[in-house]
């Protein structure tokens, strides 16, 4: 057999050649397979989005003059930690988001981008290590270019339930993403208020105090800066900070108060099952007290939320639009996406863009190793058995 082989790479005789060009050929079918699963599809699939078209508001003979922010938010991430995460999981999971992210953000250039919590799965019980472990693989998963900024808020995995939370979570995680309870962001004239709802339990506890005290604070903020006549603002108005006038845009990680997901359609709303569940008070979303309150303070025009990872739309008080933004993760979802936001001072407009399907993507793996294994099998027979050599034994016959 040796002597076989020195001599095939020696005379290189047609059967080898043959031989030669299949391996070359099945070795870049199998390249070209795994680069189009698990890297060329993202970019095909989110190239399909584009970013919605928002109506610029007439003030007299001119379209009002402020720039449009696009804003991109996802949500519900849920990184693996040591304790639950299997490793094969946990690299599958990252790569997935990392590329579905790392593209995105190449093809669409958003402004601004807004996770809305649960950017970890253990961050609520993860020792020091752990936790520094998880904070640098986020960074690598979610860099991004300096002319795009992040913007992540806490959930209840990041730092626990209010029940199981403590301000040491809080401050760490503060400390990372320099995220407070409450507050305000203007960009291009539109107002964000960032709100960490795991806060707003409403028992006095010193994280939910000092939470409704920012709030209150930060809802004269947004009522001074709406009164048109600055002249007269009156006393408790004249030593406040002024925003943008435009009423904001709320953004926190549970839903405001609402009986369940029956209501919520679309291919990435809760399954059957799930929508006959009834949603718990400060478990599944926010309480009625502390939604009515958020409502009542910041009276925003739009709501953006995350936490049941499935998709939802919710109209409160019959005027304010929620939507629950879906997970970010296939870990949770079979068709993860995140929402796209054209934004102005007085409108907006929203559009989702979804991730490759992963059902697809185990699919084309299946169609590709069911191919790969009858070219293999059809060559072998070839290489075996030469259509040359049977045809020229039956001319000899």
């Amino acid at each position: 057999m040796a002597v076989q082989m020195v001599k095939c790479g020696r005379l290189k005789s047609p059967r080898c050649k043959k031989r030669t060009v299949f391996l070359l050929k099945i070795v870049c079918f199998v390249v070209f397979v795994f680069a189009f699963c698990e890297f060329l599809i993202y970019y095909a699939v989110i190239a399909q989005c584009s970013w919605p078209v928002v109506k610029l508001a007439v003030q007299g003979d001119r379209k009002e003059s402020a720039s449009v922010l696009k804003a991109m938010f996802l949500s519900d991430t849920h990184l693996l930690g040591e304790i639950t995460g299997h490793w094969f999981d946990k690299l599958r999971r990252e790569w997935q988001m990392e590329r579905s992210f790392q593209s995105a953000v190449w093809l669409l250039q958003p402004d601004i981008v807004f996770i809305l919590g649960d950017v970890f799965d253990e961050g609520k019980w993860s020792f020091p290590e752990a936790w520094e472990d998880d904070v640098r693989r986020f960074h690598k998963m979610f860099r991004h270019p300096a002319h795009i900024e992040l913007v992540v808020l806490v959930g209840n995995h990041d730092i626990g339930f209010h029940y199981e939370t403590n301000l040491y979570k809080l401050h760490r995680f503060e400390k990372v993403f320099n995220f407070s309870s409450a507050k305000i962001i203007s960009r291009k004239g539109v107002n964000f208020v960032l709100v960490n709802s795991v806060a707003l339990e409403g028992d006095g506890c010193l994280m939910c105090k000092a939470t409704e005290e920012t709030l209150i604070h930060l809802s004269r903020m947004l009522n001074c800066s709406r009164k048109s006549d600055q002249n007269h603002l009156g006393k408790e108005c004249s030593n406040v900070e002024q925003t943008p006038a435009s009423a904001p845009i709320l953004l926190q990680h549970f839903p405001l108060y609402r009986r369940s997901d029956s209501e919520c359609t679309g291919e990435d709303s809760a399954t059957l099952e799930e929508k006959a569940v009834l949603f718990k008070e400060k478990y599944d979303a926010l309480s009625q007290e502390a939604s009515q309150k958020l409502l009542w303070w910041l009276r925003p025009r739009l709501i953006l939320s995350g936490h049941t990872h499935s998709a939802c739309e919710v109209l409160h008080n019959k005027m304010v639009p929620e939507i629950s933004v879906p997970s970010f993760s296939w870990r949770n979802r079979n068709n993860p996406s995140f929402i796209m936001a054209s934004l102005t001072t007085t409108d907006f407009t929203l559009a989702k863009c979804f991730l490759p399907v992963e059902d697809t993507v185990i699919y084309m793996y299946i169609v590709a190793g069911a191919l790969l294994l009858v070219l293999t099998m059809v060559c072998c027979l070839t290489l075996l058995f030469p259509i040359g050599q049977l045809v020229n034994k039956h001319k000899q016959i």
